[in-house]
């Protein structure tokens, strides 16, 4: 259970923090949010509730109870078109056009939907590039997808790692381990994160299109930790395909129901899946017929009819970026909000944390992961227990092992006075700790 303490005495706002706060043009935004902590820091985890959300969930729960099933087709927001209004509505926070779009089912099982229409191994192009330490799911997806193919998972996934002595992955070696294996004709398909999530890195997905593009490779992303964080252009990119779940910097709700992009190049293409009956053409769908006939585009892969509860979050969502203006705005916000943070760590405590993540704004998302050694070294070295320390303060981010913090400031309801109070709330829970022994 969260505990508000309030402010220490010694982190009331300073001057640099105020300034910054009454200049955002975003300031207001943080009021149509209900926060669940003084200090929450871990929108990469869950985002906050969209004050919306309540009103519009009531809504269509008021039209199911005054309706029934006269809502699929009563305007306004008719049920049986919901999906399409979602993907309009996330379409520009993903740089595509909403026939591009599809907001179904979870990331993990869009993953496995992707795989099937994308990676097509033939000779010996049977490869598929990923990171070194991706995200558990999208090593379970990959490893269980090539078994059912009848392939090996250790000869077919090359995992892309940091050099010796280094945390994050170079850029030119994404990209020219694209090129190489390419060139060697064993690479079959290329999946990687928009930003990853243990160190918070952006990935260069523009170059890797480029490269890809050029290697003649299918190419897809993981963009769980990038949506609602980072500027998107996956039409542009020309990127074959993408995926994410929407509860976390896009705010929906735990477990909200994800997305998948597909290019419009695909749109015609008869591509291999695994089809159910709302991904048939809308226009004969309730005809029932044996054979069935995709939507073009990603809609064409969904499956069953939309979860109305699950996705009017989603807009809601959606929404709140509308009224921010768009990803560009807030991702300048976001770039000064890390930046602020970094350089508060660096002034206060020197060096009893390492910054994980890239130094340069430009090269990370809205997370800093940071290394704290001291909590690894001191007896127990339990993170847990110390992360504990920080929400009795009032202040919440989250813990990977072995030693980091995540802590993600997030532009939409996130202030440079929380980032402030954050640095104060850890320093004074690391003076806290005994001597090391």
């Amino acid at each position: 259970m969260l505990v508000d303490h309030g402010r220490h005495d010694s982190s009331t706002p300073s001057p640099d923090s105020t300034r910054l706060d009454i200049a955002d043009p975003l300031r207001s935004i943080r009021t149509l949010f209900s926060i669940p902590a003084p200090v929450y820091l871990c929108g990469n985890s869950l985002g906050p509730q969209p004050l919306s959300v309540r009103t519009a969930l009531q809504t269509h729960l008021d039209k199911w109870a005054s309706l029934g099933v006269a809502g699929h087709f009563t305007t306004p927001d008719p049920w049986a078109d919901i999906e399409v209004a979602a993907a309009a509505a996330v379409a520009p926070i993903v740089g595509a056009k909403p026939g591009e779009v599809a907001i179904m089912n979870s990331l993990t099982v869009n993953l496995h939907l992707m795989l099937t229409a994308f990676y097509r191994p033939h000779g010996d192009r049977k490869c598929i590039i990923i990171e070194d330490g991706a995200f558990s799911t999208d090593e379970y997806a990959l490893q269980t997808h090539i078994t059912a193919r009848g392939l090996d998972p250790a000869s077919v996934i090359v995992r892309l790692q940091p050099r010796t002595g280094e945390r994050l992955l170079r850029d030119q070696d994404i990209l020219s381990t694209i090129s190489d294996l390419s060139a060697a004709s064993r690479l079959a398909l290329v999946l990687l994160p928009g930003v990853q999530y243990y160190t918070g890195q952006l990935f260069p997905l523009a170059e890797a299109c480029r490269v890809a593009r050029e290697a003649g490779v299918p190419i897809g992303f993981d963009l769980a930790h990038a949506v609602g964080n980072i500027p998107l252009s996956l039409h542009k990119w020309g990127a074959n395909f993408a995926v994410w779940c929407s509860y976390k910097y896009l705010n929906a709700g735990p477990g909200a129901v994800g997305g998948v992009f597909i290019h419009e190049k695909h749109a015609a293409e008869d591509l291999p899946r695994h089809a159910g009956w709302w991904g048939h053409d809308r226009t004969s769908r309730f005809l029932m017929p044996r054979d069935f006939i995709p939507q073009r585009g990603a809609p064409g892969f969904q499956l069953s009819n939309p979860p109305v509860f699950a996705i009017v979050p989603v807009i809601e969502a959606a929404r709140v970026f509308e009224r921010a203006g768009g990803m560009e705005a807030v991702r300048r916000k976001s770039v000064k909000l890390t930046a602020f943070l970094e350089r508060l760590i660096e002034k206060k405590l020197g060096g009893a944390v390492e910054i994980v993540s890239p130094r340069d704004e430009h090269r990370r998302g809205a997370q800093l992961s940071l290394a704290v050694e001291r909590v690894r070294r001191w007896e127990g070295g339990d993170m847990h227990a110390f992360n504990a320390r920080l929400e009795k303060r009032g202040v919440v981010c989250d813990v990977r092992e072995p030693d980091v913090l995540r802590v993600a400031p997030a532009p939409l309801y996130n202030s440079f006075a929380d980032v402030e109070l954050f640095v104060d709330v850890l320093a004074h829970a690391l003076g806290e700790l005994p001597p090391c022994k």
